[in-house]
């Protein structure tokens, strides 16, 4: 599909991306962290996940599982996203 954008392509151009050297970044739009930028910063350790049994249509379940690697992960990602945008 050249010229359209899908959520499995990138318009970056990894190969060049991957070949540049530190000093070939340009920096320029990152604003410089001040001395007391960690004074208040937080860890933030993710909550435990809980574990369920749920029932998803068999088409669904191979679509997520033919993403590979981490389809549990990506289909927790689908569900918050779902909450994040029903959540005002």
């Amino acid at each position: 599909m050249k010229g359209k954008h899908t959520s499995t392509s990138s318009r970056t151009d990894l190969e060049r991306v991957t070949k540049m050297k530190d000093e070939e970044i340009d920096y320029s739009d990152i604003p410089p962290l001040r001395d007391d930028f960690f004074k208040e910063a937080h860890i933030r350790w993710p909550e435990k996940k809980k574990q369920v049994t749920l029932r998803i249509d068999p088409d669904v379940i191979e679509f997520f599982k033919m993403q590979g690697k981490g389809y549990q992960s990506m289909i927790n990602a689908v569900l918050r996203k779902y909450v994040e945008a029903h959540n005002h």
